[in-house]
């Protein structure tokens, strides 16, 4: 695998933010700026992280693709397409986002329509447009597993991949994400087994953080950072490796530049 964490670290230039990166003994990184930036920006990033021997993880989107308001849905899937073609530039191993709601006040958030089958045709659609439209070369499109709207398991996910039908979409996995049950949770080992068998293939990227369950009632469970939780971490990375040796994993969703530092140094003694 290839490490890296999706902070951007302070920093006031793109050679300042590859170097603080390469300092921390990281491979991979996640992109800092979006194609709203201009080429001129966008591509003296690429270079500093060429320079610095950094491969480029992923592309974010973050936008509702499917939000309800058509006007809005649009903006949004033309600023996916101009991500994609910009991570295809850059040489991304992916351009990533969730697949997103119309069906309620939150982008992300989780409702029953998520899992119908109106969803499910309004997303292979919108994957199917972005693609289409943006026709990347080298960078594949992907939309991150997530608890509560499609692809949830790594069924869905083969599900997806099999309708969208595009070379160019991948998995990108985030297996803490689909932890959603005690039985996923107390056998995490078993799961992640499951998921590199069946997504065998079709992994760009990997997302890496850590699982607890909360001690009051009922079943919850809340992400954190990286050996504060059950999550067979040796065993993802084991897994990860023998599906890519170059895979990237980024560390997330932690809140300051020393609490990511502190969760780098936790995965390299495990390695």
């Amino acid at each position: 695998m290839e490490l890296g964490i999706s902070s951007s670290l302070e920093h006031s230039s793109p050679v300042e933010w590859a170097a603080k990166h390469k300092a921390l003994g990281l491979q991979t990184v996640n992109f800092p700026v979006a194609c709203d930036d201009g080429e001129e920006k966008f591509m003296a990033y690429k270079q500093a992280a060429d320079e610095a021997g950094l491969t480029i993880a992923e592309v974010g989107v973050w936008r509702n693709t499917l939000a309800a308001v058509p006007e809005e849905r649009k903006q949004w899937i033309d600023y996916a397409v101009r991500q994609l073609r910009m991570a295809d530039a850059i040489g991304a191993a992916c351009c990533v986002n969730v697949v997103g709601t119309p069906y309620g006040p939150r982008w992300d958030g989780g409702y029953r329509e998520n899992f119908s089958s109106e969803l499910w045709n309004m997303a292979v659609s919108m994957i199917r447009q972005i693609i289409d439209t943006a026709r990347p070369r080298h960078t594949k499109f992907c939309i991150e597993s997530m608890p509560w709207m499609i692809p949830s398991s790594p069924d869905e996910y083969l599900r997806l991949i099999e309708a969208v039908d595009r070379a160019e979409f991948g998995t990108h996995l985030d297996v803490v994400n689909m932890i959603t049950s005690p039985r996923r949770y107390f056998f995490n080992d078993e799961f992640l087994d499951e998921c590199f068998q069946k997504l065998h293939g079709t992994i760009v990227s990997c997302h890496l953080k850590d699982i607890r369950l909360k001690p009051e009632y009922t079943f919850q469970l809340e992400e954190c950072a990286c050996g504060q939780g059950t999550l067979d971490i040796r065993r993802y990375i084991r897994l990860t490796t023998a599906e890519n040796p170059r895979m990237p994993m980024i560390i997330e969703h932690l809140d300051t530049d020393e609490e990511y530092m502190a969760s780098v140094q936790y995965v390299r003694n495990l390695t």
